[in-house]
């Protein structure tokens, strides 16, 4: 049962192994009463029943003279995820897998669904990704389905539901086991979880699911157990927020868990692929795993790594700096940074309020940091409740308060827009800066990505990061906020009764 003793993964021996499942067959069908034995020991053993009777494919194997249907026999990382996906099922629990690529996990979670088909009554297997093709396309072995169907059709006939009939029990996007009334599913897209309840899912490439959001709350509704597949695809996303919130257990397959890899093994990666697909597909690097996010993760790390003490001349501390992100959505939060030359000194954060509340609390905060030193911008984003927040603080502080169009156009030739423009001056600034070791401003400044139009540098929008599932980066653009309008002089002395000071703002902008 299960793996041989003397299986050797770097060597592998396929022909013994097909000799020694003819000769179990053989023994079964002469002993055929010991069947119904065999089959209540696999309903709880998934994993020897994997390794004894199933196949996997690799059309790589042809070209070093090799089958490309060979027996499927699970190395032990593979028979551990087995049985904690069969746990997480059992127990109704979600669960989370970051994986390494090519440690055929895809297989794995066909191979669970066959068992769940043969071995569950009444069970229901879902599976999605975001394109149909990676579901279900006829011919394409790299489709779900397309596994699923092998594994089944190459079973002896003994294990195979009775009365099977390819043509007839698998059609598109469906497997049926009708003496069981068991099923296997699937959905592709905006679809995902859409086609009635299940017993257990899978969302194959999770991270790279539009919408991803929304099919969370559809599958949180239709399957007791859902299972999230992926290699990681940059920070923020639900899948990055799953796997760190601490709430949803989580399996790892490193590419060092699989026996037939070792260091050589990965040397040729690191030649054969791209640092970014390098990062995601074999080293589960979150951070690194994007092409186009506009702040490298490396930046931030360094900038976070500094300390104030050692950006900051502590005999001439330049004036403070305050930007206010003042929240517009539900889920978004006002934030207010406080930035003093090359440190960010600090971020509040909190739920959105209305105008009033907005602005009392930001008023407070002014009155503290007035009291270390000479403040000679507030910068506030006036974009919805944004106006009328300025205009309260600029009650009580004059001039130095300064509205911020993030949306206003340029016509410098290099950012398409205000916020493009703070934000690659944010980036300049962060190469030597100082920025608190806060993971939401990790991710915040990290998670936005970016294009041109028209030859000028244009962010991704925060609509665009929402259909990411990406929060709005409400501690990045209010740091952004401190870069929107360079001060050059003072016009008058500061306020009586605190320490803010009044500064011109230069004119040559270009908007």
């Amino acid at each position: 049962m299960g793996v041989p003793d003397w299986w050797d993964w770097k060597r592998p021996d396929y022909d013994r192994v097909w000799q020694e499942r003819i000769a179990k067959l053989e023994a079964l069908r002469k002993e055929p009463e010991r069947i119904p034995a065999l089959l209540d020991y696999y309903r709880d053993h998934w994993t020897d029943f994997c390794s004894d009777w199933m196949v996997t494919f690799d059309p790589r194997a042809a070209a070093i003279g090799m089958p490309t249907t060979m027996p499927f026999l699970l190395f032990p990382k593979q028979e551990e995820f087995v049985n904690w996906v069969r746990d997480r099922y059992r127990a109704r629990q979600d669960g989370l897998v970051e994986k390494s690529r090519d440690m055929g996990i895809s297989w794995c979670c066909c191979a669970i669904a066959v068992c769940m088909l043969l071995f569950e009554r009444g069970s229901v297997t879902g599976f999605g990704s975001r394109k149909e093709d990676l579901v279900d396309k006829i011919g394409d072995p790299d489709s779900l389905f397309w596994k699923i169907r092998l594994i089944i059709d190459t079973l002896p006939a003994e294990f195979r539901p009775k009365g099977y009939d390819k043509s007839k029990h698998a059609p598109h996007m469906r497997v049926l086991n009708l003496r069981n009334e068991s099923s296997i599913l699937g959905e592709a897209g905006d679809n995902i979880g859409r086609g009635g309840r299940a017993s257990i899912y899978f969302v194959d490439e999770a991270a790279h699911v539009e919408h991803a959001e929304a099919v969370d709350a559809a599958l949180s509704q239709t399957a007791n157990t859902q299972i999230h597949v992926s290699t990681p695809n940059g920070e923020g996303n639900p899948f990055w927020q799953k796997r760190h919130s601490g709430q949803v257990p989580v399996f790892v397959f490193d590419w060092r868990d699989d026996p037939r890899k070792d260091a050589a093994w990965y040397e040729r990666q690191k030649q054969r692929m791209t640092p970014v697909a390098l990062a995601a597909e074999v080293d589960r690097d979150y951070s690194a795993s994007v092409t186009n996010s506009f702040i490298p993760s490396p930046t931030v790390t360094t900038a976070m790594a500094r300390g104030p003490g050692d950006v900051l001349a502590h005999a001439a501390l330049p004036p403070i700096r305050i930007g206010l992100d003042v929240a517009r959505f539900g889920d978004d939060r006002c934030v207010f940074s406080v930035r003093r030359g090359r440190a960010l000194l600090k971020q509040v954060k909190w739920g959105k309020t209305d105008t009033v509340q907005t602005a009392s609390r930001a008023k407070v905060l002014i009155q503290q940091w007035s009291r270390m030193g000479d403040i000679d911008q507030i910068a506030v984003d006036v974009i919805g409740l944004g106006a009328g927040v300025a205009d309260m603080l600029r009650a009580d502080f004059g001039e130095v308060v300064v509205d911020v169009n993030a949306a206003l156009q340029m016509d410098n030739g290099e950012h398409y827009n205000l916020r493009a423009f703070m934000w690659d001056q944010m980036k300049d600034w962060l190469s030597t800066a100082s920025i608190p070791n806060d993971q939401e401003l990790r991710v915040s400044l990290t998670a936005v990505r970016y294009g041109y139009k028209g030859g000028a540098l244009l962010l991704e929008s925060k609509d665009d990061m929402k259909k990411r599932g990406i929060k709005s980066p409400d501690e990045a653009d209010s740091l952004a906020l401190t870069f929107a309008i360079p001060v050059t002089k003072r016009k008058a002395k500061p306020i009586p009764g605190n320490r803010v000071a009044r500064y011109d703002v230069d004119p040559e902008m270009g908007l």
